[in-house]
């Protein structure tokens, strides 16, 4: 399966936190990505062809119970919500069973919103962590995929069957779920899926995250300013955001993925890859919302392919009957789990927070390349302390990786864009941790993708049709 980018601000945040998470990194970016949608999906458009379309990202975790949905979704609420304000705490909600439930939750919204200072707010994050359950009673609403439909486009929603007649205009409802497999397929079924309702949803198949060594619950914390300050940008004022003229010929090419492979593939599998381009083009405008661009570039459509066309064939195999894919965590170095000792103790541990998890002597771990050893005497009384840190420390702005090193970590990962920051490197102070009950670290990491600089004999040619071996 295609390595989807994790780009960006967002992407880097997953990247940091991702091995200390028992949850694939995939889910915690899409998750990730729809909270960021709907958090600025009431003022930010994209345009294409002259007409502006929201871009609200709806995803599906598909996975097994027990593989990590509700894990990836936790992460990625430490990822967003200290960026977002209250909005995750006031405009998440679940249980929405019906299509009338739909409209008078945005339509109860708009009403307590009209006269406040920022006006009428009819964004929403609807989270259903247990979508079966959902799907299982909308089966007796008729008017539930109908109202789906109109939500993820945008259109205005109407109940009138209420005493008073209820209208929302440019709705701005993003959709997050987790199911299983089986539960997809047979309950979002082909038929459901024909009528456009369920093919506006990504799906994505979690791959199996082995359990990590060490139970203790510690979480990096994240320097979330630079999405604080993307957020902002993106909520003062509408917004339309348009493709730059570098990424008109990827766009091209995209459009004839989508074709090409809608007309190859069964019915049945072909009915889900039916919105490829439209949903590829609202994932690049989250990501150059997330930069504060309004041009989206031909690296971040790159970007958002990959992790499109990920969900594509996360939905034909789905549809095959495919479960969730197995990965053998790679051993590491005992120099590997040192430095992420050191790193996850702010650049600086002990040999007591050390030694006990690397099954090493202090003399073993003294003799490795590129870590530094001193004692520390600010104790009053007794041997002084054994400090290890890293030389050229760079866990002191562990929010900011130099490009460089982002191309150099992961060689093997699918070639890529490599992520433009939207601000100048900003440098703070050393990393501090925060306790969460839900999180374990690791002394041995999963492979987490890493974004490398897509070279220029790697851009597809306008002449050829480069996704063959997916057909």
């Amino acid at each position: 399966m295609s390595t989807p980018v994790l780009y960006g601000p967002i992407g880097r945040a997953v990247r940091k936190i991702a091995p200390f998470v028992e949850a694939d990194a995939l889910g915690v970016y899409v998750a990730a990505l729809s909270m960021w949608s709907a958090a600025i999906g009431g003022t930010v458009k994209v345009s294409s062809r002259g007409s502006a379309r929201p871009v609200l990202l709806w995803s599906a975790l598909v996975a097994g119970t027990g593989r990590g949905k509700g894990t990836a979704l936790r992460a990625a609420l430490h990822v967003l919500d200290p960026s977002l304000g209250r909005f995750l705490a006031t405009h998440t909600t679940s249980g929405i069973t019906s299509g009338a439930s739909i409209v008078n939750h945005l339509w109860e919204q708009q009403e307590a919103t009209t006269e406040t200072e920022r006006g009428r707010d009819v964004r929403a994050l609807v989270v259903e962590e247990e979508w079966t359950e959902v799907l299982k009673r909308v089966k007796r609403d008729p008017s539930f995929t109908t109202k789906l439909r109109a939500a993820w486009d945008g259109t205005t929603l109407r109940n009138t069957t209420k005493e008073e007649a209820q209208e929302i205009r440019d709705p701005a409802m993003v959709l997050h779920s987790h199911i299983t497999p089986s539960d997809w397929a047979r309950y979002v079924g082909e038929s459901e899926a024909a009528g456009g309702s369920y093919n506006r949803i990504l799906p994505f198949l979690l791959r199996s995250v082995p359990m990590l060594d060490d139970d203790r619950v510690i979480l990096p914390k994240l320097d979330g300013r630079e999405l604080s300050d993307a957020y902002a940008w993106a909520t003062a004022r509408p917004r339309a955001i348009t493709l730059a003229e570098d990424a008109r010929p990827l766009w091209r090419l995209i459009r004839r993925y989508a074709r090409i492979l809608g007309e190859t593939l069964p019915g049945e599998q072909a009915v889900f890859i039916e919105r490829t381009a439209e949903q590829t083009l609202r994932v690049a405008a989250c990501l150059a919302a997330s930069e504060r661009s309004e041009t989206i570039t031909d690296d971040t459509l790159f970007a958002a392919f990959t992790l499109v066309r990920r969900s594509v064939q996360d939905a034909v195999r789905i549809a095959r009957g495919a479960t969730t894919p197995k990965v053998k965590r790679q051993p590491l170095s005992l120099a590997d789990k040192v430095r992420a000792r050191i790193e996850m103790h702010g650049g600086r541990a002990t040999s007591s927070q050390i030694l006990p998890f690397v099954g090493a002597t202090a003399a073993e771990v003294k003799a490795l390349p590129g870590i530094a050893v001193t004692a520390d005497r600010s104790g009053k009384t007794g041997r002084p302390a054994t400090v290890f840190t890293l030389h050229g420390d760079t866990s002191r702005h562990p929010d900011r990786q130099p490009a460089s090193a982002d191309r150099e970590e992961n060689q093997d990962a699918f070639p890529h864009a490599e992520p433009q920051p939207a601000t100048p490197e900003r440098h703070g102070n050393r990393a501090t941790v925060v306790r969460l009950d839900i999180y374990r670290p690791a002394a041995e990491q999963p492979t987490v993708p890493q974004p490398v600089k897509r070279s220029a004999a790697s851009a597809p040619a306008l002449n050829d049709n480069p996704f063959l071996a997916l057909l």
